[in-house]
């Protein structure tokens, strides 16, 4: 087995969770700033909301991380993440200096949700929970 087919899916599974991973954690720390955000942008509960985030970001991205049930984490993930993109970094819908910032979230979004269709399509390699011997 070459190198990037034993260590490739690993490290991209690293890679990918660190920044749900950390963002959760922030958002548990900042818990009544995460609220107020999601608050801002008018939806409801916004602290059940803030709480399924940090779910999702923390539990979720840990699975991912150790490649338990990474097929269905990614899909968690990926779900959250485009939802998160339309509603959060609505380009379309910003005043026109905020355009191109919310723009490159938006995208960079649909790019991470990329990596998360191939952990998906493909599952989570040789080196995971999902993959012990």
């Amino acid at each position: 087995m070459a190198l990037i087919e034993k260590f490739g899916p690993p490290l991209g599974r690293v890679l990918l969770s660190l920044l749900f991973i950390t963002s959760g954690i922030r958002k548990i720390s900042g818990f009544d700033g995460t609220v107020g955000y999601i608050a801002s942008k008018g939806l409801p509960l916004p602290q059940v909301a803030a709480a399924g985030t940090i779910f999702v970001e923390v539990v979720v991205g840990i699975a991912l991380l150790i490649g338990f049930k990474a097929r269905l984490s990614a899909l968690i993930i990926a779900a959250f993440t485009v939802a998160a993109s339309v509603v959060f970094h609505n380009y379309w819908a910003v005043p026109a200096e905020q355009v191109m910032m919310q723009q490159i979230n938006f995208y960079k979004n649909l790019s991470i949700v990329g990596g998360l269709l191939f952990v998906a399509a493909f599952g989570a390699g040789p080196l995971s929970v999902d993959n012990r011997r």
